[in-house]
């Protein structure tokens, strides 16, 4: 089903081979040539079973005298400490896995959380694979997308830095990437009033993105851009929205102690005609129609991804952990955002519905407050409020409202993108601050249900699969032992769930990083998760394709400095060519000549986007 489903978007959208790009030349293959030049260059002997195992904590070696963590045998990166030894040693797989937590139980025991959780898990494994007869094979690459600046188009709806833009572009292509992802903003686009729709911009934008050759990843933000991590400009929602909001401040997501948050209306009041006789979901839905109908042309062809906005940074979430005027940091676990009127008169009814009125008078009134730790919390320690008959109540509710939300938007999206070609997608968020804690607080107050004892992930990719939806997830780029360990985080662990549950539901699997990172440790993670190999009770003999894009963050300045690029060009190679393992020396010098022949190219985007 899972390829069925990948079938039209890869066959459609995404060719692999194509011809590199110097000062002088623009040529690119054919969809025939590109698809065969894919399968020429997939097919090679079959990998070696590897098992990535976790050696450090909180980027320290563990210190031992002898066995698998031996300080003699540490290496920068635990998974290139395991291959080495794992192929070196005549112990078994199973017996190195063994013996390693048991001297990590005895050395860390302040981790004994994680490492509960750990020996319950599966762990990642690379195993043989074969060509299977789907448009792109378990052995396939994965098109690498890069994401432009957030201001790439102005709020006087202008292109921005048009040489700088071109520029880049013809870098990007250089290197092999497939396309580009873009905000399309509603607080630009349909900034003078309601149905007003200027697109002229955004028609510039493509329209120089095509001519290179480029695909694009469409985003439909209807979210404000300024307040959360990364973001590096301003977009409010359109005045005319933000002039709703002002007399009737409960369109906008409301904290326990009343707190608004105006990035994104609230989903308490998605059917709530408060937008000047429109619901917030018809304005979307709107939008979304004005924009197929103004590129219907470019649809299914240049434009191959609409991904649907549908909360704070356009993922499907509540704006729990708000930077803005310092309100959150990490490693905080947020707050609920469930206190406007419109989502009180939602818990109340449920709880009369449930024979408990007096449940729905408000959220739980020991859950903290957003820099807080789970266990300085009643609702969010060991055993707290959270695993009660109350707690599951509230939290079934809540992120039940946050899967009704997403459905009703990619409901609308499927149904007026239907028949363009354009795959759809809706992302979701990487919160794995507190994910080796009992009742992943961080988890919970952003609206996924997701505890040591309940798998949040499932519903949601169940949501997205009824619509055939593409499940877009951050944090790819991270290691476990890179983060503070007493804030025990797991990224690792957290993609893992959420790609067994694409898996489950049978829906493609997308991947971006979280922060920007230019390093080789980085695109070296990326790679190896995209590939989506990992063993789950025994199913190392069935075969799954990697992720269908990985879209990198971000287009800037830095990307463009002679080390990263040097580093970026390789890592889109080996993402694109389906290579998880091998020597980055090696491929830096087969690229060499690639590179040399675009160096003044990179030289003049860095020197543009920096000006």
């Amino acid at each position: 089903m899972a390829h069925a489903m990948c079938g039209n978007y890869i066959l459609t959208n995404s060719f692999i081979g194509r011809s590199v790009l110097t000062d002088n030349s623009q040529s690119e293959s054919s969809p025939s040539d590109s698809v065969e030049v894919m399968r020429t260059r997939v097919r090679k002997p079959a990998s070696v079973v590897l098992c990535l195992q976790r050696q450090h904590f909180d980027g320290h070696a563990a210190q031992s005298t002898s066995g698998p963590l031996s300080a003699s045998s540490a290496s920068p990166f635990p998974d290139e400490w395991w291959r080495k030894h794992s192929s070196t040693s005549g112990v078994s797989m199973a017996e190195l896995r063994v013996s390693q937590f048991a001297e990590m139980e005895t050395m860390f025991p302040e981790h004994r959380s994680i490492l509960d959780w750990q020996n319950t898990a599966e762990e990642w494994i690379e195993h043989s694979t074969h060509e299977t007869p789907t448009s792109r094979g378990v052995c396939g690459g994965v098109p690498v997308f890069v994401m432009l600046p957030l201001d790439s188009v102005n709020m006087n709806n202008t292109l921005n830095r048009r040489r700088a833009m071109n520029a880049s572009l013809l870098a990007l292509k250089s290197a092999g990437v497939e396309g580009i992802m873009m905000d399309v903003w509603w607080g630009i686009v349909e900034k003078d009033g309601p149905h007003q729709y200027n697109w002229s911009a955004y028609r510039e934008l493509i329209d120089m993105v095509r001519n290179h050759g480029l695909k694009v990843q469409a985003v439909m933000s209807f979210h404000q851009c300024g307040g959360n991590v990364g973001d590096s400009c301003n977009v409010p929602l359109p005045p005319w929205v933000l002039e709703e909001v002002r007399k009737n401040p409960d369109l906008a997501y409301t904290d326990r102690v009343g707190r608004r948050n105006a990035e994104y209306i609230s989903l308490g009041a998605d059917n709530v005609p408060a937008l000047q006789g429109r619901t917030p979901v018809q304005c979307y839905a709107d939008f979304m129609r004005s924009f197929r109908d103004n590129f219907k042309d470019l649809l299914g062809d240049v434009i191959i991804e609409i991904q649907c906005g549908m909360g704070p940074a356009g993922e499907l979430r509540y704006p729990s952990y708000p930077e803005s005027e310092g309100r959150w940091r990490f490693p905080g676990i947020g707050e609920f955002q469930s206190y406007d009127k419109y989502m009180i008169a939602s818990l109340k009814a449920s709880a009369h519905a449930v024979g408990k009125p007096a449940w729905g008078s408000g959220g739980p009134h020991d859950s903290g407050s957003y820099n807080q730790w789970p266990e300085e919390t009643g609702f969010f320690k060991k055993d707290g409020t959270w695993s009660t008959e109350y707690g599951q109540f509230f939290m079934e509710w809540y992120s039940e409202m946050l899967l009704a939300h997403g459905e009703r938007i990619l409901s609308e999206a499927t149904g007026i993108f239907r028949g363009t070609g354009a795959v759809i997608s809706g992302k979701v968020a990487g919160i794995h601050w507190h994910y080796g804690t009992r009742s992943h607080a961080a988890e919970l107050t952003a609206g996924y249900y997701n505890t040591r004892s309940r798998d949040g992930y499932l519903p949601i990719a169940q949501m997205f699969a009824k619509y055939g939806v593409t499940l877009n997830f951050t944090c790819i780029e991270m290691r476990d032992f890179e983060q503070p360990a007493h804030a025990l985080c797991s990224p690792e662990g957290l993609v893992r769930q959420v790609a067994l549950a694409t898996r489950k539901t049978g829906i493609p699997m997308a991947g971006e990083n979280a922060l920007p990172r230019f390093d080789s440790s980085a695109h070296e993670q990326i790679v190896r998760k995209s590939r989506l190999q990992m063993n789950e009770k025994g199913d190392c003999q069935e075969h799954y394709e990697p992720m269908s894009a990985f879209t990198f963050l971000r287009m800037c300045e830095s990307l463009f400095h002679s080390e990263n690029w040097r580093l970026f060009v390789p890592f889109v190679r080996h993402m694109e060519e389906g290579r998880t393992f091998q020597p980055w020396e090696e491929e830096s010098h087969r690229t060499q000549n690639d590179m040399h022949a675009t160096q003044p190219l990179v030289q003049e985007a860095a020197s543009l986007m920096y000006h």
